[in-house]
């Protein structure tokens, strides 16, 4: 369902800063523009700009288009991310330290779930899902982190927002709890 690292493009999010290049025509071109909390921004000439949740090559085909409209015959636009701001994702379940972690560009599941501290011994990692929000509508897709791990399957890319959720395997965690808990029926039994 979600794309890998490499298949997809950085979703451009609220405050990271642009450069923006029109070729040619430096009057246009501005560097270390910051999106606007709204995941708005400013252009000479064509005005306002929803940047947010686009890709670099989706606002540079924009601005080309909305320049073209009156202004410039053939625009060529690039549109680079000079600094991305904080954007985070959750880490829940069988974790060792479930959290809410910034993500800095492109960003695997095996990178977060290691920013975590990696899966606890309760873990099912056979299990780890990602729930993503696509035009406000929850949607999950369940991976395999252990054939990922293995280099098996492909490993996916988080972006901002995604809540990652490692499930629990119920008789890894039954034992582990039996396991805590014995030293102190061992005790007991001498008392």
């Amino acid at each position: 369902m979600f794309g890998t690292a490499a298949e997809s493009d950085y979703r451009i999010g609220p405050l990271d800063k642009l450069n923006i290049t029109v070729f040619e025509v430096k009057e246009l071109t501005v560097e270390n523009m910051q999106v606007d909390a709204s995941g708005q921004i400013l252009l000479p000439l064509i005005g306002s700009v929803m940047a947010k949740g686009k890709t670099t090559t989706a606002l540079s085909h924009e601005i080309a288009d909305r320049l073209r409209e009156t202004y410039l015959q053939s625009p060529q636009v690039s549109v680079t991310v000079a600094d991305t701001a904080s954007q985070k994702v959750t880490v829940e379940g069988a974790v060792n330290e479930a959290g809410v972690f910034e993500l800095k560009g492109r960003t695997s599941l095996l990178e977060v779930v290691a920013r975590a501290k990696g899966v606890s011994k309760a873990a099912n990692a056979r299990r780890v899902s990602i729930v993503r929000s696509v035009d406000g509508v929850p949607h999950a897709a369940t991976f395999d982190l252990a054939a990922i791990s293995a280099g098996k399957a492909r490993n996916p890319e988080v972006i901002a927002n995604d809540v990652i959720i490692v499930d629990t395997s119920k008789s890894k965690s039954v034992w582990h709890g039996m396991v805590e808990i014995m030293p102190s029926l061992y005790l007991l039994t001498f008392l």
